[in-house]
């Protein structure tokens, strides 16, 4: 299959993935100038050259082809990491307006999660972008304080069986699961409980740790500034969301675009 050239501007990555195939896996998400929805993976965000590490809000363009075969996910591509090519600064927020960034990353927005659910059913859509009506609360449950230790064994010897010259570490596993509640804009919502997996939680996490907060005050650090911060009053927070591969009907929140609130409302 040929690659086709792409042009996306990044608006969420997720919390590295040791793979025993990869080393390390990153989930990629962004749109193109017209706002089209596109995922790119496998990655090893930090395997990739210095100039090539790409942040969000920043274009990037590459050669990529479809996937094919168990991924029927429409905006999923396999991207050559070789052609990555960083293309200027993020688009900066301009003394708090989000406009530029939000021209193409709302471009396509959808109602709901439950609107995503019929395009899912009818195209393979597995991605989108949406306001909820309102978010309750972000919800912490303990998880495993490490990856698993044969998954850690056999990554090693998969290295060693390729004789690959990759050493570093995967990065540390955060030791709890953070997921949003929050309601949706339409007449069938019933409500929503979703896993948030932006690398910006596990990162916030960390550097709080690492500054000597306890893990169960740095867990409630990052509520704060993930659900008052980014999904206050204040704020006109929108949900990008995604699927998981192997389940398909399972979304999660991979991030959240998140301008101050205008009158009238920016986006509407």
């Amino acid at each position: 299959m040929n690659p086709t050239k792409l042009q996306v501007l990044i608006t969420v990555k997720t919390y590295p993935i040791p793979s025993s195939t990869y080393d390390e896996l990153v989930c990629t998400a962004g749109v193109t100038e017209n706002g089209d929805f596109i995922r790119l993976y496998p990655i090893n965000f930090r395997e990739l050259a210095e100039h090539q590490q790409y942040r969000k809000y920043q274009w990037i363009e590459l050669d990529a082809v479809k996937h094919t075969g168990r991924d029927k996910r429409k905006e999923s591509f396999r991207p050559i990491t070789e052609s990555i090519v960083v293309r200027g600064d993020p688009i900066p927020t301009h003394r708090g307006s989000w406009s530029e960034r939000g021209q193409y990353v709302l471009a396509k927005k959808t109602r709901s999660m439950e609107d995503l659910w019929d395009r899912q059913a009818a195209d393979h859509t597995s991605l989108g972008v949406f306001r909820p009506k309102e978010v309750q609360d972000l919800v912490i449950s303990p998880d495993d304080t490490d990856w698993k230790p044969s998954f850690k064994a056999e990554l090693r010897q998969q290295r060693i069986w390729e004789d690959r010259t990759v050493s570093r570490e995967p990065l540390r596993k955060v030791p709890f699961k953070f997921h949003y509640r929050f309601s949706c804009d339409d007449s069938r919502c019933r409500g929503h409980k979703m896993m948030i997996e932006d690398w910006e939680v596990g990162a916030l996490f960390w550097r709080l740790a690492d500054q000597g907060t306890s893990h169960e005050e740095a867990s409630e650090l990052v509520k704060q500034k993930f659900l008052r911060e980014l999904c206050g009053g204040d704020k006109d927070s929108h949900f990008f969301v995604g699927t998981v591969l192997n389940y398909p009907r399972s979304w999660i929140v991979l991030g959240v675009f998140y301008p101050k609130k205008q009158q009238p409302t920016l986006f509407d």
